[in-house]
């Protein structure tokens, strides 16, 4: 069986989307969900689905407690679904092609730090792009850079809202995400 963590720090959509869809996996466990953010939902999403939540900050993550915290519970995978924190080298020499994240868009358009979640989806019209999607890729010590496991793409009308963008992004996400951390994992 496979120990996996998942970081993130907002509403926790993806979070419980993946737990749900592993529910009845025995190859993979979730122990324990890991944020940045004291008060971000997701700690209430694991509290409904009885999964400890455990909330750091940034220093925490730098001085090496989140990995001595990884390591100590047998920590196989790291999968990001929302974290917006950049993991430090520290953590991805440890795991080495075993951190995936999911980003917002086809990268390597629309990454890098502050393209996250609203703000990925407002360049994407603002760009007046004909297509956008995702892409979930591996972690490396730069935001967006690692090496990319898949994307899927989806149409931007142009009469689209970022929100309109977001609800089709939405729907890739949840559709491929779980189904391709089954495959790297």
């Amino acid at each position: 069986m496979k120990n996996i963590a998942l970081f993130a720090s907002g509403s926790g959509t993806n979070v419980e989307n993946i737990i749900r869809y592993f529910q009845d996996d025995t190859r993979i466990h979730f122990p324990f969900i890991i944020s940045n953010k004291p008060d971000a939902y997701v700690h209430e999403r694991a509290k409904n689905l009885d999964i400890p939540s455990f909330s750091y900050k940034k220093e925490s993550f730098e001085n090496g407690e989140v990995l001595a915290f990884l390591l100590e519970n047998k920590i196989d995978f790291i999968v990001l679904a929302g974290f917006l924190l950049q993991i430090p080298f520290k953590i991805i020499q440890a795991y080495p092609d075993k951190i995936i994240n999911i980003h917002p868009a086809l990268l390597p358009k629309f990454g890098g730090k502050g393209m996250y979640g609203s703000h990925v989806h407002e360049a994407v019209v603002a760009g007046r792009e004909t297509k956008t999607g995702i892409t979930i890729h591996y972690v490396n010590e730069n935001y967006d850079e690692g090496r990319i496991i898949f994307q899927a793409k989806c149409k931007v009308l142009p009469t689209d809202t970022p929100e309109d963008v977001a609800a089709r992004v939405h729907e890739l996400e949840y559709r491929y995400f779980p189904e391709i951390i089954g495959t790297v994992v």
